[in-house]
């Protein structure tokens, strides 16, 4: 079988965990030092000021649009999601009872359409929008941050499924006001699950901090939680339940910062291999509809690679019977789920339609082989 997707932790990975619960006295489990000394090494790797590790990648977007509500960061209630995106994306506004509006893809690089996106921001002015980088792919992002500044929205960058891409030389996920990065199983690094918010401004991360554990002032530097006792007037043993802002439990804990210290070392090798994989593929394959734009100045740190075809249902039967794991691309077309189709009314986005109903994705990852990726290729053109 050739997997979509290779395990990023190895058996030293596992030894060396071992090892480090075998010491006496047991290390501690749970949010420690570990998880802060990850934080600090994740922001160095990408260039962002600060990181926040949490349990998912999900739960990043969650806590992200709450931390914004919550401390009356919006201008209004209105939130931009691509149609073309992962589930949680939506879930989290609709959640937080925000008003979502879709906007619908491109087929070259599977982010925003810019003409679509300037409509929407133009006609209902909305507080913010949620950019996600499809599959490694790389946006536009001069022209983004342009449109953003232009009708004064907040830009949050979902990048679960493109660690490693570069736009003119640096890392997705450092162009918003705060990104939102996986790491999952089954994405570029794992930690099991996990996932990190990075975000340059101080305020925010601090209300980050509180609200990612029950909203109190534990994770904050002693300054800060000096500032807010005083403020409240809270002395140091009442404030060990006290609580300033409405807050999660969303942390992840120091035996998955474990396991990510050495992960991020990965980061740049595993890059190098889906990117040369990405490159053969777009080399081989004699037909498809997305006409992927390839910049030398980007960089492709690829999750899967995505194809549009028409007779889909066929193509997959043969990829399947040659043991080939395929999946539907992303979610397709979220205007025609139910987590849309039950609360809205139905919109027309001709584009993640095309996706929805041609669209699926090929294996990539950093142990598929040379002649893994020529065998889908000749099973992809035969048919």
């Amino acid at each position: 079988m050739i997997n979509l997707v290779s395990d990023t932790i190895d058996r030293k990975d596992i030894e060396s965990l071992i090892e480090w619960l075998n010491q006496d006295p047991i290390p501690k489990l749970t949010k420690g030092k570990l998880t802060e000394e990850l934080e600090k090494k994740w922001s160095k790797k990408i260039g962002s000021k600060y990181s926040v590790f949490v349990n998912s990648g999900s739960s990043s977007i969650l806590l992200t649009l709450a931390t914004l509500v919550h401390t009356n960061r919006l201008k209004n209630n209105k939130i931009v999601i691509p149609g073309l995106s992962w589930s949680t994306d939506l879930s989290s506004p609709i959640l937080l009872n925000m008003d979502p509006i879709l906007c619908d893809c491109n087929l070259t690089d599977l982010s925003c359409d810019l003409n679509h996106l300037e409509e929407i921001f133009r006609l209902e002015k909305p507080s913010c929008f949620i950019l996600v980088s499809a599959l490694g792919l790389v946006p536009n992002m001069d022209e983004i941050i342009h449109l953003c500044q232009k009708y004064d929205v907040i830009l949050l960058e979902d990048v679960c499924e493109s660690m490693g891409s570069k736009y003119r030389g640096k890392y997705l996920g450092t162009f918003g006001f705060a990104s939102f990065f996986s790491m999952y199983f089954g994405h570029h690094l794992s930690t099991i699950e996990g996932g990190f918010i990075n975000t340059d401004d101080e305020d925010f991360y601090h209300s980050l901090l509180m609200m990612r554990s029950h909203g109190w002032d534990r994770d904050l530097p002693e300054q800060k939680q000096k500032k807010l006792r005083l403020k409240y007037e809270v002395d140091d043993f009442e404030s060990l339940y006290n609580f300033y802002l409405p807050g999660f439990n969303l942390r992840s804990t120091d035996l998955q910062a474990f396991i990510g210290l050495r992960s991020i070392d990965k980061l740049d090798d595993f890059s190098i291999k889906r990117n040369k994989n990405f490159l053969l593929y777009e080399s081989l394959i004699l037909e498809n509809e997305i006409k992927i734009t390839i910049n030398n100045e980007d960089f492709i740190s690829n999750f899967a690679f995505p194809i549009l075809r028409e007779k889909r249902s066929s193509l997959i039967f043969h990829l399947k019977k040659n043991k080939i794991e395929v999946r539907p691309l992303i979610a397709g077309d979220i205007s025609q789920k139910p987590i849309w189709t039950e609360r809205n009314k139905r919109i027309e986005l001709p584009n993640c339609s095309q996706v929805n109903s041609k669209g699926f994705y090929l294996p990539n990852h950093q142990d598929l082989t040379t002649d893994d990726i020529v065998f889908i290729c000749e099973i992809l053109n035969k048919y």
